[in-house]
């Protein structure tokens, strides 16, 4: 039996295991499923102009970007989860299950979060420097964070803003948030193996270039999606830094739609074009 069989073998255990118990839960925590299996397959699947109301097929996992540092993560299962959530995801009535907020800036977080969102989970801990810890279960999707340090007030806040990981259809899908160092050895191990990256290219206000491009070819995830950036011309520059050992395809679009069986061969930055959510016949 291959990994991949294995793999959806043990997907299945959790998903049955979770009808017995609340799926809005905290849950201890447990082995992490990330893994990245790259095969014969034709690769990423780019999708233009698909509705986010659409469903998925078993074992894909859609990813939106929305602007700046924000994504929408959704499952085969109806899981919906908003990276760095400032409030506002389009002129559309939907509500996602889950937003990660991180507090570096104002565009990152919002102190009046929807009150029917179940799960707004905060990159950092109740006072300075004591971070949080999350791991969760909701529907078909683990959230769960690895606390970072920022730059604040001319200092630095121990543990004040999180790297978030959702674990779902197998993948590992990391949100590197507004990333001030470069992640200790404590930290890459924690993380585990990324299939799928958001990382912040801005050269300044998180990561210099140099640095950023280091974390994601050491992390070596099978896709990296650039956020934060403010212009074509600092675009350029980290595309640059990796074409060396990434594969670079740009998108005319916001989305793609991948599963463990679609990763590339080859280590891939994928360029997307952030949008709002719309509902299709808009």
């Amino acid at each position: 039996m291959n990994r991949f069989i294995c793999l959806i073998i043990g997907l299945l255990a959790v998903a049955i295991s979770g009808t017995q118990g609340a799926t809005q839960t905290a849950t201890p925590r447990m082995a992490s499923h990330c893994i990245a299996i790259a095969n014969s397959a034709p690769g990423l699947t780019y999708l233009y102009h698909a509705s986010f109301r659409d469903p998925l097929p078993e074992f894909d996992v859609r990813i939106q970007y929305l602007t700046h540092a924000s994504f929408l993560i959704q499952s085969p299962g109806g899981a919906a989860a908003v990276t760095d959530y400032t409030g506002f995801i389009g002129n559309v009535d939907f509500l996602p299950d889950v937003v990660t907020m991180n507090h570096a800036h104002d565009t990152h977080w919002t102190a009046f979060p929807d009150p029917a969102i179940p799960h707004v989970l905060q990159g950092w801990g109740e006072t300075f420097g004591a971070g949080i810890d999350h791991n969760l279960m909701v529907k078909d999707m683990r959230v769960r964070n690895v606390s970072t340090d920022i730059r604040s007030g001319g200092g630095i806040e121990e543990q004040g803003n999180s790297i978030f990981v959702f674990e779902v259809a197998g993948l590992c899908i990391g949100h590197l948030g507004h990333l001030h160092h470069e992640p200790d050895a404590a930290q890459y191990a924690a993380l585990g193996r990324m299939d799928v990256v958001m990382a912040p290219v801005d050269g300044g206000m998180t990561l210099d270039l140099p640095t950023i491009i280091k974390v994601l070819k050491r992390l070596r995830a099978s896709v990296v999606i650039p956020m934060h950036w403010f212009g074509d011309g600092t675009l350029q520059f980290f595309l640059a830094g990796m074409r060396d050992e990434f594969a670079i395809e740009r998108a005319a679009g916001s989305t793609l739609q991948l599963s463990l069986r679609v990763l590339p061969k080859r280590p891939t930055v994928m360029v997307l074009q952030p949008r709002y959510l719309l509902d299709e016949e808009e």
